[in-house]
């Protein structure tokens, strides 16, 4: 019985770290149109985001992963 709890737990914490270890990509004429279509799938998801590369060839061509959303408060 032990020894299911632990492989439970283990393939638990796995699956929330697979749910965020997914790349992301888009296509924009120039790199802030690409970026704001990575943006908003982000937002789509409720998650944050992260640019990975970016290369142009007449068009702009962007890859990301998706991380886990920053609290961006300030505590000042």
């Amino acid at each position: 019985m032990k020894k299911r709890v632990i492989f439970l737990a283990a393939v638990i914490s796995l699956m929330s770290y697979n749910a965020l270890a997914q790349s992301v990509s888009a296509r924009g004429s120039m790199l802030a149109r690409a970026e704001a279509k990575i943006a908003a799938k982000a937002a789509g998801q409720g998650v944050g985001y992260r640019i990975i590369g970016a290369h142009t060839n007449n068009k702009v061509y962007m890859t990301g992963e998706w991380v886990r959303k920053q609290d961006n408060r300030d505590d000042a």
